[in-house]
């Protein structure tokens, strides 16, 4: 009989689902000792990521409900027991990131959850250190959570700020809470004004991005980048259309890339193209991903920017809020063919939001819940 030496043994391990490696912990000390090693749950991690393997989808529904189905194959799904699986309260989703989730209950609490290996970690709280206003202000808070490979650190940040009803008043504060010491911290406010009432940043080259103006009054919208790693906010370039007050557009991340999608008319037909920025940082590197005028393209909101790219890279995932029959939908986009697929998942909500994740062994400080 072949034996196996440890190094292959690790080498098969690492291809594995997390549910498959969270029972062969059960083989023998040795394969538990393995499969909990940092070394290794790094080694797994990489390979999910560089070969988009154990990706899934998870839907939110009911506010506290969720549902995780496997990305390649949709018809796989399991509901998830979540960290507030004991009350029926409303949850959001603030970041995704290696297979970590930061969760926020009504409450006013935060997590770090891992669905995976159902562990999770409550967050300290932390005082908002604002200075009394001197009139009536309307108060914002926004989150960004990331990984920082330089300090081997997960870090959510959070951004408040008060504005007074005639923009006579602004204050900002923003501080870091990190995974490693467990402890929330201050950092160089946030100088910029941001768009909506609760935005949250989106992921990509370890850069948290935020649309945001300049000033409250200004009508151009600004990319804002905060490096995880030097914890400064810089400018990040947009495509010189995106000048034209004409045109509605949107950006988040895609398979690691900044995503932009751009809506605009075109001789009498709504127009909506997809570009992302091939070289992080480059403007000149902004290329147009795809254009349609496809009428099941453009079923909701003036602009839809995809999720994600399929396993072979030739297809577009889409989720779509419609308007016709009031209920959500997945739909692959095939950027050949440029053919639209509807995504069946079997015993999925009519409404729901989602979020991407990697399955992961990432670890946190606490146990996993009962039951």
């Amino acid at each position: 009989m072949v034996t196996l030496s440890h190094d292959m043994t690790l080498d098969i391990l690492r291809c594995l689902s997390v549910n498959d490696l969270l029972r062969f912990k059960c083989v023998s000390k040795f394969w538990c000792s393995w499969i909990e090693d940092p070394y290794f749950i790094k080694r797994h991690l990489s390979y999910s990521l560089k070969t988009n393997t154990n990706r899934s989808l998870i839907l939110r529904y009911c506010k506290y409900q969720f549902l995780s189905v496997n990305y390649d194959s949709p018809k796989t799904t399991r509901r998830l027991k979540q960290p507030l699986s004991e009350q029926k309260k409303y949850i959001q989703i603030l970041g995704s990131c290696n297979g970590l989730l930061a969760v926020e209950g009504d409450d006013g609490r935060i997590f770090l959850w891992n669905p995976s290996t159902r562990k999770y970690q409550v967050l300290p709280s932390t005082e908002i250190e604002f200075p009394s206003p001197p009139i009536r202000c309307s108060r914002s808070t926004y989150y960004g959570f990331g990984y920082d490979p330089v300090s081997d650190d997960y870090k959510l940040v959070r951004i408040v700020q008060l504005l007074g009803a005639k923009d006579e008043y602004f204050h900002s504060e923003a501080k870091v809470y990190s995974l490693r010491s467990n402890s929330w911290r201050r950092i160089k406010d946030f100088c910029f004004y941001f768009i909506s009432y609760r935005q949250l940043g989106f992921l990509a080259n370890n850069v948290l991005h935020l649309l945001a103006f300049k000033t409250p009054e200004s009508s151009k919208r600004n990319l804002v980048g905060f490096d995880l790693r030097s914890e400064e906010f810089s400018l990040v370039e947009l495509p010189e259309f995106c000048l034209d007050e004409n045109i509605y557009f949107d950006v988040k991340a895609m398979g690691g890339y900044l995503c932009l999608s751009a809506t605009y008319w075109e001789l009498g037909d709504i127009v909506a193209d997809v570009w992302i920025m091939k070289e992080y940082g480059v403007k000149e590197s902004w290329v147009k991903l795809m254009s349609s005028t496809y009428p099941d393209l453009l079923l909701c909101s003036p602009s839809e920017v995809p999720l994600a790219f399929s396993k072979n890279g030739d297809k577009v995932l889409f989720h779509f809020k419609l308007n016709r029959d009031k209920r959500d939908s997945l739909v692959w986009y095939d950027l050949g063919s440029k053919r639209i697929e509807k995504v069946g998942i079997r015993g999925v909500p009519i409404v729901y939001d989602v979020d991407l994740y990697v399955e992961s062994l990432v670890p946190l400080n606490q146990k996993p819940p009962r039951g």
